[in-house]
């Protein structure tokens, strides 16, 4: 498929089906195009689709199925888009918080490789479900992180404290970690090589909305 350069090839890849519940064009929108109108529009849309496929197909799906409803905060942005956030966080303005686009190539900027070659696709999103039954819990969001972490082939996840908005990442070689920016713990809370990532942590999470 081409890059799409006029509104009716626009929408026919907005209209491809990544799986079930998901079409691409749930995952377009961004802040920083639309304020500083960029259009947020991959390069090479085969890759975006094939990335965003698994993304779809193998966490997001049983993540819904499980916990209901997810809401999505921010996912693909065009390595135009990315680098001029990148750009603007390093030039110290409010409200631009992109890695550079090597650090985000098959992470947000999922039509293009990492520096290994290797495909992957992020998409920053809610669990509504679980934060109206947990938010007065200030652990309550690691019951979530953990759940994933031995339930669904994510490549990571990272959690914010806003309604625990988190990225969440298919990769074709997944990195097995959990990262907080939320209050008391800053930091990873597994990563690989470390003692507590492999193995059941079914007593962190057991009955989660069973």
């Amino acid at each position: 498929m081409r890059k799409p350069v006029s509104v009716d090839s626009l929408t026919t890849f907005g209209r491809v089906r990544l799986s079930e519940s998901f079409f691409m064009r749930d995952f377009l929108f961004s802040e920083i195009a639309a304020i500083d109108r960029m259009p947020n529009i991959p390069d090479n849309p085969d890759l975006a689709i094939a990335a965003g496929t698994q993304l779809c197909q193998q966490i997001l799906e049983p993540l819904q199925a499980k916990f209901g409803r997810l809401a999505i905060r921010s996912s693909f942005r065009s390595a135009e888009v990315n680098g001029f956030g990148a750009a603007q966080q390093f030039a110290g303005k409010t409200g631009y918080t992109c890695a550079s686009n090597e650090k985000n190539a098959a992470g947000h900027i999922w039509d293009r490789l990492d520096a290994n070659g290797k495909m992957g696709a992020t998409a920053c999103i809610v669990v509504p479900k679980v934060w109206d039954r947990l938010h007065h819990d200030p652990f309550g969001w690691q019951k979530l992180a953990w759940w994933i972490h031995d339930n669904l082939p994510a490549s990571g996840t990272t959690f914010y404290p806003k309604y625990w908005a988190f990225n969440i990442s298919w990769h074709e070689t997944p990195s097995r970690s959990i990262y907080s920016h939320i209050p008391p713990i800053r930091g990873y809370v597994t990563r690989d090589g470390w003692p507590n990532n492999t193995g059941s942590h079914a007593a962190l999470w057991q009955g989660l909305f069973d």
